[in-house]
């Protein structure tokens, strides 16, 4: 991922160094349990500690395992050699009995339980903002539009609670695939465990607090990537949702709320007026590079055999730029929902533009609940109204209130264009969130 997109935590968690250093993590729990069980020399692990804790692998040591695999052309034997070459005699049965999978694997693991806390902070953050917001706006009235299309009143702050119950579920989705992945594999070559002992597994996963891979082959099974890059893709679809209203909402024509313009900024390098929603456009776009992700994660569930290397090329690409990605994109949302510019007055004159239409539908059960009209009669007397309304801009009150067929009076009529009858339950939903 290049810099522009990338937060700092991402960054050093994807680095090479950081890659390496999950790799020695997973090398020297395996060889803890090994000298514990006696399948290497009890002190093989002791000697190696004080060098590692004293010496902790760094971004020069990431460039010497590079020079050495341009010779190797493998990662794994390259990490190896560079660690004997640090460590000396003290890294002889570092990697005793494993295969280069388990090693890499477990080690993605952790870097993706990492990365998967850090968005799950940031979606947790982006929630709370979206709880404030609701409840700055729980009664400021805005028009609600369906096909884009004026429908009925309704309060802006529905539209940050609706935002946060979907956040809740994106919650959800991401702790159940950071789950997913925390699971050891540590079986040896295609997963017999012909050369290292169960056990080493089974107590390096419990002194994780995570579980043991029931069964592999030589890999991981990457159906468990693909849930996570699943739970990305449906992450940034959420920022995407969020984002699209605001933008709507941003248009000329609407100008109900707009994202914060800082002090300098330009919108246009030939038009001075242009305040752009380019924020909320720049998440539109990442999240689309998140679903594609997800299709690659796809692609890489079925291998050949016990292993083949198909997915690691991509993984090397996906997996830092995905979580990459959702950690900025959602970052950057929130600065956009913490800084929203909003217009109530706004607001309520577009929920009056169109003269009383969106009132229709109380209208309509008055005539049905109250003057016993048939749902068909009911519908026509209003429909026909509404139309006229539409065609020439009278308002739907003094159109209905002038027609023959319309039994309501004058004092009914005020009660069908009553904006607090559309607004009644608002509180009724927010105690369902103790708000």
């Amino acid at each position: 991922m290049i810099d522009r997109y990338l937060t700092p935590e991402m960054k050093e968690l994807w680095s090479e160094a950081s890659r390496y250093r999950a790799w020695l993590k997973v090398e020297l729990s395996a060889l803890k349990v090994q000298a514990e069980i006696d399948e290497v020399p009890p002190g093989a692990y002791h000697d190696l500690l004080p060098l590692t804790d004293a010496d902790p692998l760094d971004a020069a040591f990431a460039v010497r395992v590079a020079e050495i695999e341009s010779v190797t052309r493998h990662d794994i034997v390259a990490f190896t050699t560079a660690l004997t070459e640090r460590y000396g005699e003290a890294a002889r049965f570092v990697h005793h009995g494993l295969t280069s999978t388990d090693v890499v694997d477990t080690a993605q693991n952790l870097l993706l339980d990492e990365a998967l806390g850090l968005i799950m902070a940031d979606a947790e953050a982006l929630r709370a903002v979206c709880r404030a917001q609701a409840v700055t706006y729980k009664h400021t009235p805005t028009i609600g539009r369906t096909h884009g299309i004026h429908a009925e009143p309704m309060t802006f702050g529905l539209k940050f609670l609706n935002w946060m119950t979907t956040l809740d579920r994106d919650l959800e989705r991401l702790n159940a695939a950071r789950e997913r992945v925390r699971v050891v594999m540590l079986s040896g070559s295609v997963g017999t465990y012909a050369h290292v002992s169960p056990q080493v597994e089974e107590q390096v996963a419990a002194a994780w607090g995570w579980q043991v891979a029931p069964v592999t082959n030589q890999t991981l099974a990457r159906d468990r990537h693909a849930e996570v890059l699943s739970a990305l893709a449906i992450f940034g679809t959420t920022l995407e949702k969020i984002s699209v209203e605001i933008r709507h909402l941003q248009r000329s024509e609407v100008r109900e709320a707009m994202e914060p313009f800082g002090k300098g900024q330009k919108g246009s390098s030939s038009m001075p007026h242009k305040k752009n929603p380019i924020l909320t456009e720049n998440v539109t776009g990442m999240s689309r590079l998140l679903r594609g992700y997800l299709v690659t994660a796809l692609e890489n569930v079925p291998l050949w055999h016990e292993r083949d290397i198909s997915h690691s090329s991509a993984e090397r690409v996906i997996l830092p730029d995905a979580t990459g990605l959702a950690s900025y994109a959602a970052r950057r949302l929130m600065g956009v929902l913490e800084g929203l510019v909003v217009f109530p007055e706004r607001m309520l004159h577009n929920l009056n533009d169109l003269g009383g239409l969106v009132f229709s539908q109380r209208v309509l059960h008055l005539l049905i609940d109250d003057k016993q009209l048939s749902r068909e009669a009911a519908y026509e007397i209003v429909q026909r109204n509404a139309l006229r309304s539409w065609e020439t801009g009278e308002g739907l009150r003094e159109l209905l209130a002038a027609d023959p067929a319309n039994p309501l009076s004058d004092t009914e009529l005020g009660e069908a264009f009553d904006l607090a009858w559309y607004l009644r339950e608002v509180d009724h939903i927010y105690r369902r969130f103790g708000l």
